[in-house]
């Protein structure tokens, strides 16, 4: 049962078989929120786990995260927005509100994102590189904002949305589906990447650069493509976001979100395949049934992540593996009792001399 528990790839299969039920179990039990509920948290899941890749495998805190969750979201405003108005992009790239087109293109503009600004802050370490992504998220938050022909500050609404392959994104339960299908996909590049060579340098780099380069390892390049694929994969998140509440705004970049993606990467267990759903799990669940019985629910939110990150060592997964691990236990064998000094056990005991 232990090794079952630790099975991270078993426990993500049955985790999405459950989600993907929701649509059909949420109406019978007269909830049919709980649909938007599970999608939002299949594309935070996404979002938390692409910030997992550079925080929790290689050690790279960024604070500018949600710039790629917003840029991903944006490219598909525009695109809308293009599309809508008939005026190429630039005067080159047409417009279009098709998934098939947005999509590819939110994740490209995520990874060009991120690549670019990997390769400047990626030469400094510590506080440093912390303090310059948080300035380059900045810098695209104001940018967003000043752009009046994108709603600047107001946001970009999207009205309309094409069906993808026959499938109307409108549905609730057909966003959710195809949300799940982008994070077991994300979640199986993910569990690829940390059982490959390009996993384990990570880790090494987490555990001690200059190790890595004293064994002969640039561990440059490695920051660098990991930094970037962590940008594509927060991009992604960020379109299925936009799809989702069919509205973008500058919002979705600021450094708070980022904090945000942050605790429910360490809410749920730094350096895990798991950790960043059930953390994504944990805080949207909250927010949402805090919300709903107080306006003040960030008082009683603060509190309760205060106590899970200092009593529960490895994030709510740990205490999850823990908790099973115990259970699971064998029973221990008893201890025999104590023995007088000197005298041996009764097994080990010579057979004495009989007189006679």
């Amino acid at each position: 049962m232990r090794d079952a528990f630790r099975d991270e790839r078993l426990w993500a299969v049955l985790l999405l078989a459950a989600a993907a039920l929701v649509p059909v179990v949420a109406p019978l039990l007269g909830s049919p929120a709980t649909v938007g509920l599970v999608t939002r948290i299949a594309i935070y899941a996404i979002a938390a786990s692409s910030l997992n890749l550079i925080l929790g495998w290689a050690g790279l805190v960024s604070f500018g995260h949600a710039a790629w969750f917003g840029l991903g979201g944006y490219a598909v405003g525009i695109l809308y927005a293009h599309h809508v108005s008939g005026e190429p992009f630039l005067g080159l790239v047409p417009g279009s509100n098709d998934l098939l087109v947005t999509m590819p293109a939110a994740i490209l503009a995520g990874g060009v994102g991120a690549a670019i600004v990997g390769a400047l802050s990626l030469r400094t370490a510590g506080v440093q590189f912390i303090m310059i992504t948080l300035a380059f998220a900045q810098m695209l938050y104001f940018l967003f904002v000043s752009l009046k022909a994108y709603g600047g500050d107001d946001g970009l609404a999207i009205r309309r949305v094409v069906p993808v392959l026959g499938m109307n994104l409108r549905d609730p339960a057909t966003l959710l589906w195809l949300s799940l299908g982008f994070l077991g996909a994300w979640l199986f590049l993910m569990d690829r990447l940390r059982r490959s060579r390009f996993g384990r340098v990570l880790a090494g780099i987490r555990q001690g650069e200059r190790r890595m380069a004293a064994l002969g390892i640039r561990t440059y390049p490695y920051k660098l493509a990991a930094f970037t694929i962590a940008g594509m994969g927060c991009a992604m998140a960020g379109a299925l976001m936009v799809n989702l509440v069919r509205f973008v705004s500058p919002d979705m970049m600021h450094w708070t979100k980022s904090g945000e993606l942050m605790v429910m990467v360490i809410l749920g267990g730094l350096g895990t395949l798991l950790g960043p759903v059930v953390g994504a799990a944990a805080l949207v669940s909250l927010e949402y049934t805090l919300s709903g019985l107080t306006e003040h629910w960030q008082g009683i939110l603060g509190p309760i992540l205060l106590l899970v990150v200092l009593f529960a060592r490895g994030g709510l997964l740990g205490g999850l593996r823990r908790l099973a691990g115990r259970r699971a236990a064998p029973m221990p064998a008893p201890v025999p009792a104590a023995m007088p000094a000197g005298e041996l056990p009764p097994h080990e005991r010579r057979p004495e001399p009989v007189n006679g």
